[in-house]
């Protein structure tokens, strides 16, 4: 049985790398500019693995509330990529602790990424889209034209969810997934 400091030691580490891996952005061929690849759910879900969902979400908040001192978005990508991020984490990590092994984790990953993707299309749909046209009066069709630039199949905004929002986040649940499973089991003896 872990003492809280251990706990909140090892989320407080976790979310200190995760701050770190969200600074280091790289772009992503055939989506739009401001759609950056990042790792740092990485720390989260190995965090949720090892010490269970809220761990993980708090790793999640704890590396928005840092990355936000330094936001372009008025906090609004920061927002999004707490709820997104929580998407990931949290289911991965119930299905986690029902089955510890390979297959679980594979499994547990399939599910977080497939939650991230679904709930990353409907809140960029229904509220972070409309919250960047309303708070940084950024234009539907801004981000339509640069949806666009990358793909010529948006050519609205259910286009650029379809198109941009569903792909992308497919493909970064799919790279964090691949790269946990490459370093959960060799980290995991740290962090019991």
């Amino acid at each position: 049985m872990q003492t809280k400091m251990a706990y909140t030691t090892r989320i407080a580490v976790l979310a200190s790398a995760a701050a770190i891996l969200m600074a280091m952005e790289l772009p992503v061929i055939f989506m739009p500019g401001f759609l950056k690849l990042d790792f740092s759910e990485i720390p989260a879900i190995i965090g949720a693995f090892a010490l269970g969902p809220l761990a993980g979400c708090l790793i999640v908040f704890i590396k928005n509330l840092i990355h936000v001192s330094n936001t372009q978005t008025a906090g609004i990508g920061e927002m999004a990529n707490f709820f997104v991020g929580t998407c990931f984490v949290v289911p991965a990590a119930f299905v986690y602790q029902y089955k510890k092994n390979r297959a679980g984790a594979m499994w547990a990953l399939l599910a977080g990424t497939f939650s991230m993707t679904l709930m990353a299309a409907v809140l960029n749909y229904w509220v972070l889209l409309p919250l960047y046209q309303k708070v940084l009066h950024f234009p539907a069709e801004a981000m339509i034209a640069m949806g666009k630039a990358g793909n010529p199949f948006i050519v609205d905004i259910k286009t650029f969810i379809v198109f941009a929002i569903i792909p992308f986040n497919l493909f970064k649940g799919i790279v964090v997934s691949a790269i946990t499973l490459l370093v959960y089991k060799k980290l995991s003896p740290i962090l019991h």
